[in-house]
């Protein structure tokens, strides 16, 4: 059953972002370690104000769109541009949250609600414009958010957390402005073992994002065109993301929405002209399949499949073909060994299979569409590669003749681990030679067989399907073939 997928937002009031480096932030730091955090500039269009950054953030377009201007949303026009929680409740009927003390974001007050029509919402506005009443009425939001994030179920939520901000203003970006920025990153680890104790949680996917909406001058206050007010940043981490990925071009306010949207798989439609999209990245390190995958040899082991089997009595079926792609010869050979209708051994089987097979790529192998781009590209971003393969040692440097070897950090071939695909093993030991955490890696793969073992792993998927259909799920994306990756990182250096 496929996981369903949710999306946690939770927005953090004026933190300037090199405040982050001397502030102890675990929570925080846990989210972009398993994604990416990065810097986001406020427009020039933009004020750096609240009211302006935190409506682009949740409408996904820019302010000549929404039309909020100040901290006085009057004149705004945030019925057509609506924010995220209250497009996915109105229009696709989704539950949808959104906590908050600010009284414009979710009451009439100046304006206001930003948040139009949310499902579900809870509001505990500040008892006096002070820093501790404040940090009492994010307490209180957040009592509530981990309620509702526990025990109810919404699939998108908004959280708002004001204290630094209003910290800041009252008090400068000093020791107390530090210390509100460190509280509000024990309430957000609060809000993450919220998603992590729900009773569903083993069957959801979860993205959370993070983000700020503007810095403060070194004596508080913003408003103006300072480097310190108009520099913001976002956090994200989903199972769509590796970690430590690299985001290939700026990140922007209007993109949080949008990757909300991706998140839940839900595709923007046109007519909502969306400023924003989301945020295409570039992982850590690429685990590539070789066969069906980089080098076109999924027919020629078909075929070696079918000639071992009719040598031994046995005409292979075309559903008992589809079951040996993605295999490794031992595998191939005890499955083999069940429809023979004579005695044979499995060794001797799995020895004709690999000498049928290394026969026809000694031959000539072609590759897949797009596989020496990606190479290049790999190459050129620095990015390292590494090659998995369920084929022997004898075929992977065979095929690597062609590939060329000095492409990859590191090659990994059937029989060098203790268990072969569709165990995580190989893609557990290619990880490990990087040097790198599994969920850092992105695998390219063709097969079910060969996804399960990435999946296993516990790596990002792409399914280049060479053979077989093959679903998304999260975690996993279906491209038509791997010119449609390079396409969807764009090209170099944006």
């Amino acid at each position: 059953m496929p996981r369903a997928r949710r999306v946690l937002v939770v927005g953090i009031d004026g933190v300037r972002l090199d405040t982050l480096a001397r502030v102890p932030t675990p929570h925080l730091d846990t989210v972009a370690d398993s994604g990416f955090l990065a810097p986001v500039t406020v427009a020039e269009s933009t004020p750096t104000m609240s009211g302006p950054c935190w409506a682009t953030i949740v409408t996904g377009v820019r302010v000549t769109k929404h039309a909020v201007w100040s901290n006085d949303f009057t004149g705004h026009r945030l019925g057509v541009f609506p924010d995220f929680t209250t497009r996915l409740a109105r229009q696709d009927g989704r539950r949808t949250y959104v906590a908050a003390a600010w009284e414009p974001l979710v009451t009439v007050a100046d304006g206001g609600p930003m948040f139009r029509r949310p499902t579900r919402l809870t509001h505990h506005a500040p008892a006096a414009d002070t820093p501790q009443a404040w940090e009492d009425a994010d307490e209180a939001t957040v009592r509530d958010a981990v309620a509702v994030l526990t025990h109810e179920d919404p699939d998108a939520s908004f959280v708002y957390l004001g204290a630094p901000d209003e910290t800041a203003h009252h008090l400068g970006c000093g020791t107390a402005y530090e210390e509100s920025i460190a509280a509000a990153d024990r309430r957000l680890g609060r809000l993450l073992t919220a998603l992590r104790t729900r009773p569903s949680y083993a069957d959801e996917a979860w993205t959370v994002l993070v983000v700020t909406d503007h810095g403060h001058r070194d004596e508080g206050g913003h408003g103006g065109a300072s480097e310190a007010e108009r520099t913001a940043w976002l956090a994200c981490a989903g199972p769509d993301i590796t970690a430590g990925a690299r985001p290939l071009r700026p990140v922007r306010h209007e993109d949080v929405a949008a990757q909300a949207y991706a998140a839940l798989d839900r595709t923007p439609d046109s007519h909502w002209t969306l400023d924003g999209t989301a945020v295409p990245t570039l992982p850590q390190a690429v685990l590539l399949d070789m066969d069906g995958t980089l080098v076109d040899t999924e027919p020629l082991w078909l075929d070696a499949a079918r000639e071992v089997a009719a040598a031994h009595g046995h005409t292979l079926t075309d559903e008992e073909g589809a079951g040996v792609l993605g295999r490794t010869c031992a595998d191939t050979a005890a499955y083999l060994a069940t429809l023979s209708p004579r005695e044979v051994s499995e060794r001797a089987l799995e020895s004709d299979l690999e000498d049928t097979f290394l026969t026809a790529v000694e031959k000539g192998v072609r590759l897949r569409p797009g596989a020496r781009d990606l190479l290049d590209r790999l190459a050129d971003e620095d990015i390292p590669a590494a090659l998995v393969s369920a084929s022997p040692r004898r075929v992977v440097d065979a095929v690597l003749k062609t590939l060329g070897a000095e492409v990859f950090r590191t090659t990994v071939a059937d029989g060098e681990t203790d268990r072969s695909k569709p165990h995580p093993d190989p893609y557990l030991e290619a990880a490990a030679r990087l040097h790198l955490p599994p969920g850092a890696c992105l695998v390219v793969e063709d097969s079910p067989t060969g996804i399960a073992a990435a999946e296993a792993a516990g790596c990002r998927v792409v399914a280049v399907p060479s053979a077989t259909p093959i679903d998304a799920a999260p975690g996993r994306r279906v491209l038509g073939d791997l010119t449609a990756l390079l396409h969807a990182w764009g090209p170099y250096g944006t």
